[in-house]
This record gives structure tokens, sequence and C-alpha cells, in this order.
């Protein structure tokens, strides 16, 4: 039986009502399916409006065949950014070597796409935006389960009954907290901090990533094209979660300007425009865990669920076939078969994409000058051969998307 014909089938009976909280990728793309699947379905999102803009992300493996499965692959491929070469630095600044961004990604150079957050959530938006209702400027306040439903109270004073709620609201899913518990039982720190900015590019940068390292410290520069603007990327080692970083964004500022007051290269210059950032994205490097992934009428998807982190890369991967599984799950099964379902089929692949990073092991960040050379080694090596097309590693395609997910 396809997709169409469960949707025909699904609506001669009267349409389940399923809210999602959160309107990233993943929310938009279980609001895609749930709609296919005859769902009447909900988005509501604490934003004003959808985010534009934001850094790359990659789609890859399973995730393309999910986009190209939603009609919006054309869109993405004119999206795409063309990146280059990334090259690595010392900690003096100067060139350890330059490779082809496939050699690291472990993709498959012109299949892949690379494309900036907001174009993927926008590329989903219109194609779901006049069958789906959003609700911006708003978020769940409450959730009361009961044999009926799901009672719902809004932050904007809006209630509503619901036959399924969907959590689709990130690492630090409000949804999670609400039905499973504290985000302390779920979340695993994997010894890193991040900020995030943007600021002029006044490094003659284009289609290219720069990276300096020291043993603990990482400072990047992104330039998804000829834009007036870089991406900077700013990585620290931390045995701890720093939680009083967290409180404010100058305890953030503070925090990262200490770590790196004494680097070279472009540092100094970053860490002027950290002071005036008004887009600052500051937070920790961590994987979400779950041993289950709903909880009577509430199930989560996306990082909310299972976020891998983004040294594995594979974030918005996850988000998109998560999604996809969440909604052929569901597609003629009641709730608790569905989630059941969900997680038979879904959870092998989750897992071998958030088994690609260790505890406090980052490839990319080593954190000791041992492991540093040894790295460098690496990309030195990788930089003498010759900038092929290679397959993706087995994790980004270690799932094969079912026109109907079997039973669990």
């Amino acid at each position: 039986m396809t997709g169409t014909d469960l949707a025909r089938n699904t609506r001669t009976t009267p349409r389940r009502k399923i809210l999602i909280s959160g309107a990233g990728v993943a929310g938009h793309a279980l609001a895609f399916w749930l709609n296919r699947y005859g769902c009447a379905v909900t988005v509501v999102e604490k934003a004003a409006a959808l985010r534009d803009g934001g850094y790359p992300v990659d789609v890859r493996g399973t995730a393309l065949e999910v986009v190209r499965r939603t009609g919006i692959l054309p869109r993405l491929r004119d999206a795409h950014i063309d990146l280059r070469r990334l090259t690595f630095l010392d900690e003096d600044g100067g060139e350890v070597a330059t490779v082809a961004p496939h050699a690291v990604t472990g993709g498959v150079a012109g299949r892949d796409l690379e494309v900036r957050r907001g174009d993927l959530t926008d590329a989903l938006h219109t194609a779901v935006r006049d069958d789906v209702e959003f609700l911006f400027d708003d978020s769940v306040d409450t959730l009361d389960q009961s044999g009926h439903g799901v009672d719902v109270t809004f932050r904007g004073g809006g209630r509503r009954t619901f036959d399924m709620v969907v959590g689709a609201d990130g690492l630090h899913s409000r949804t999670r907290t609400l039905v499973f518990g504290p985000e302390e039982q779920f979340h695993r720190y994997l010894g890193y901090c991040f900020a995030g900015f943007t600021l002029r590019n006044a490094f003659g940068l284009s289609h290219e990533t720069v990276m300096w390292n020291a043993p603990g410290r990482a400072a990047a520069l992104y330039a998804v094209g000829d834009n007036d603007d870089v991406h900077a990327l700013l990585t620290l080692a931390h045995p701890e979660p720093p939680f009083d970083a967290f409180r404010t964004p100058e305890a953030q500022r503070h925090l990262v300007a200490a770590v790196f007051a004494d680097a070279g290269w472009e540092v100094p210059g970053m860490l002027t425009a950290l002071r005036d950032a008004d887009d600052l994205f500051f937070d920790a490097v961590g994987q979400i865990r779950m041993p289950r992934w709903s909880s009577g009428r509430v199930a989560l998807v996306g990082d909310a669920a299972y976020a891998p982190s983004f040294l594995t890369g594979q974030g918005t991967n996850l988000a998109l076939v998560g999604a996809y599984m969440l909604a052929a799950s569901l597609a003629d099964r009641d709730h608790a078969a569905g989630f059941a379902a969900y997680e038979h089929h879904t959870r092998a692949f989750v897992t071998v994409n958030q088994d690609l990073v260790g505890e406090g092991d980052a490839t990319l960040f080593p954190t000791t000058a041992r492991a540093l050379e040894q790295r460098n080694d690496l990309l030195r090596s990788l930089s003498a051969m010759p900038a092929t097309a290679t397959e993706g590693r087995p994790a980004h395609s270690a799932l094969t998307l079912p026109a109907r997910v079997p039973m669990a």
C-alpha cells in the first residue's frame, strides 16, 4: 500500500488531531508527512516567525531520500553551498593542511547537500504551510493526558485537546521536561562548549572554512559564499558543564574570552566581534539519550529525543529521518502501536549515528598536544590524496526508508 493509498483511507475516518511543538527541521518534516497521512496538524512555535539564515547543515545518506520524497530536492540543490576547501592551521597560524570537505565529512561529493538551516526550514514550510496550522509566538505551558487525548494549555492563554502531541522542540525540549522529567536525566555531556556568531568578512574568505587549533581550543571561520559576513565558531574543552555561563550572555562572553585570551591568528578580532554580536549562540556539546521516546500519547522526535551533537554532523539527518519514520509508523495505527513501531525501526539508526563520537572524543578538536599532532598527521595524509568522490560512512545510510513502517 502506498502513502497515497494510506492517506486516502485515513480520510474516510475522523482526522486525528496532532500538535507538534517546535517549527524547526524535525517539526516541519513531521508536519508534512503527518498531513500526507491524513492528520490534522497544528505546529506551535515560540519564535515570532520562521528563523532564517543560520549555520549550514549537511543532508546526506538516508535523509537525502526523505528530502527527495518530500519534493524539495530541486529547491535545495539550488540552495546548495559549494564549500570548496577546509584549511587547518596550527597554534602559530601556520597551515597544516588544506583538504576537500568530503575527505573530512565522509560524505559523497556531488550527491550530498549542504544548505543553510533557514533555507531547509523555509523549503519545508513552503511545502506544508497551506495544509497545516501554525501558531507562532506561542508555546506549550502544560500537558495533561487522559483517556481521550492530551489537554494542552498554551502560554498565550489558549486551551485545546489533541489526540497526540509530539515534541520537536530541540535539545532543551520543554515537552520532554513536562512529560519525562528534567533534562539532566538524559543529557550526555561530551566535554566541550561552543560559541557561534557572525561577523564581517574582512578575511577575504569565499566558499571555505579555516580552522585554527590549539589543544582543547578551536576557532573557525566559515564563509558560505562571497557574502559580507562569515560564521565564527569558538569551541573549547571544559571538563564539566559551565553552569554559571549558561545564566547570561555576559557570562558566556566572559568565559570564552578568558579561555582564548592568549590565542593568536584572527582570534583577537573574533573576540572583539563576540563582545558586540547580537546573534550569539552558546551551548554545551552534548547528546540526548533516552530509554524510550514516548509516554502515553506524547512522543519526541529529532534533537528532543536523540540529539547526536554537532560533533557527528548528523543532527539534521536524524531529524529528517526520524520525522519520516514517526509519521509512517502512525499512518494506520493508534498512538501506542505507532509509537512502538517508530522506536523499534528507528533506534538502531539513531544509535549508530550517535556512536560516531564517544565521550570527550572529537577528532577535529583534540584536547592534548599529542592528539593534535596525530590529527594533523592524518590531515596531511588526506591533503596528499586526490579530491575524488568517496562513499559516505555507513552510519549516514544505515536505514532504508520503507513506504510504510512494518509492525514492531
